[in-house]
């Protein structure tokens, strides 16, 4: 996938112009946020829960060496192989290994974050291997030609009327009276497709939600069935999944559980919660021949003892772009990369560096509520403003920025000078604010009034008033 994240801003600048993707972002605040809200409320215990899985995470992440390696001896007990991959190129080998092992010409995958990350359905196609969307939000723009813009709802930025046309002219053969104009309708076409498509593909490849210690099982959590069908049909399934998504034994899965449909779509549960473990045994009536986990590092080790290690308990629910201002702006796209929002703008920056993802960190209002919705409680906004100055001291930002940060600084540093300063310069301001009380223009603040108007000041410093206000009190207490 190419990186666009350091053009993020002209990115953004594209998505507010964007009539349609404006329409299709509204979705996103009707659809999760309040479903989100009355789930939570629904259970007195969900906070009691929040903080038990971020104690699983925080155990596991502490642990992180001996659970893989009690998850790798449990999957070759059950038969199945485990295979290390330190980078995104070394987990694509390893599946075109297996690929040609079984000669295989197609794969279907179920919805993976992991595999955009690594880019693998380009990768699998320059090898001749043809790799099938069966998500119907992956599918869709998997015909567009586009990655997903959210991590659960992939194709939220697309209209029905964009998804029709999408499948009249991939699906050639389609009559042009059939009646595509209906959510079942076009449901109904994307499943006969994707239904011939399973028994075609010789491997079937899915992510992982969880991966189990305690039994060498992955989890798989869906509101379709297509991922219980990837992975029982082909000969073979392969899981790619990243190496926090270790979580100790089915116990912490089943409290993790708790909270991520409802903080992810509202849901109590997801309709399909899967487990896997290894191959089929024999008298099981379906399953793979074979059972591969490729535990893909990336960049998470790097992040392990730092400041950025919280970021490793991120379950992907997507609440926090659910709630995120910014996101609601300009959806999942500018982001650049494959994970959008808030946990974006932290994830980015950590694996593929903050000279690529350094814009996104500053694409925050600082309101908190990504955190305050995060079932894991991951402190996003402390880490966005670590990147921030990770950024500043590389000297990544623009001079004009760096320049101004340093003149501030040498004021705030100096209380005497920073009084005196603001106390002649805030009444200038607020003599040439006018009745209005605002600006419409201001010398260097045209990155804020291009777009709205600057208040201006009150007349009095907030140290002037205080001490007035103090003041008054000695007086009427005398």
């Amino acid at each position: 996938m190419e990186v666009t994240s350091p053009t993020f801003k002209q990115n953004a600048v594209n998505a507010l112009h964007d009539a349609q993707l404006q329409k299709a972002l509204g979705n996103v605040r009707a659809g999760f946020i309040d479903k989100r809200r009355k789930a939570a409320d629904a259970l007195p215990e969900f906070d009691a829960l929040r903080d038990a899985a971020r104690d699983i995470k925080d155990h596991t992440l502490a642990h992180l060496d001996l659970y893989l390696e009690a998850y790798e001896k449990k999957v070759t007990e059950s038969g199945g192989h485990v295979h290390w991959a330190e980078t995104a190129e070394d987990a694509r080998r390893v599946v075109l290994d297996i690929c040609r092992m079984q000669n295989a010409r197609t794969v279907t995958k179920g919805k993976s974050m992991i595999t955009e990350e690594i880019a693998l359905n380009d990768f699998l196609q320059l090898a001749g291997i043809k790799a099938v969307e069966t998500d119907l939000g992956e599918y869709i723009i998997q015909l567009r030609n586009e990655h997903p813009s959210h991590i659960i709802a992939p194709a939220v930025h697309v209209n029905k009327d964009q998804v029709e046309a999408d499948f009249r002219r991939a699906h050639d053969y389609l009559p042009a009276d059939r009646d595509l104009t209906e959510p079942e309708t076009l449901l109904d076409e994307a499943r006969r497709v994707l239904r011939a498509q399973y028994f075609e593909a010789e491997i079937g490849i899915t992510g992982a939600n969880f991966l189990v210690a305690e039994t060498g099982s992955s989890v798989i959590v869906t509101n379709e069935g297509n991922g219980d069908l990837t992975q029982l049909l082909p000969r073979v399934h392969i899981v790619v999944a990243s190496i926090e998504k270790i979580v100790p034994t089915l116990n912490d899965v089943s409290q993790i559980l708790r909270v991520l449909a409802r903080s992810a779509t509202g849901q109590d549960m997801s309709v399909y919660t899967t487990l896997s473990t290894g191959p089929r045994r024999k008298g099981d009536p379906d399953g793979p021949e074979q059972y591969h986990v490729i535990l893909l590092d990336n960049g998470r080790t790097s992040m392990l003892g730092t400041e950025f290690q919280d970021m490793l308990r991120c379950i992907r629910c997507g609440a926090c772009m659910n709630h995120c201002p910014v996101y609601h702006a300009v959806g999942g796209h500018a982001y650049g990369w494959v994970y959008p929002g808030p946990m974006g703008a932290v994830l980015t920056p950590s694996l593929i560096g903050v000279d690529q993802g350094g814009h996104l960190p500053n694409a925050s209002t600082f309101c908190g509520r990504c955190e305050s919705v995060c079932p894991m409680r991951i402190p996003l906004p402390k880490m966005m403003r670590h990147w921030r100055e990770r950024e500043f001291e590389r000297g990544l930002n623009p001079a004009t920025q760096r320049y101004g940060m340093k003149i501030w600084a040498a004021f705030a540093k100096r209380p005497r000078l920073y009084n005196f300063a603001t106390s002649m310069a805030i009444p200038v301001l607020a003599l040439f604010g006018g009745r209005r009380k605002r600006f419409s223009a201001l010398p260097l603040a045209g990155g804020w009034t291009k777009h709205r108007d600057l208040p201006a000041p009150e007349r009095r410093t907030f140290m002037q008033q205080w001490r007035e206000r103090e003041s008054r009190k000695q007086g009427a207490s005398a």
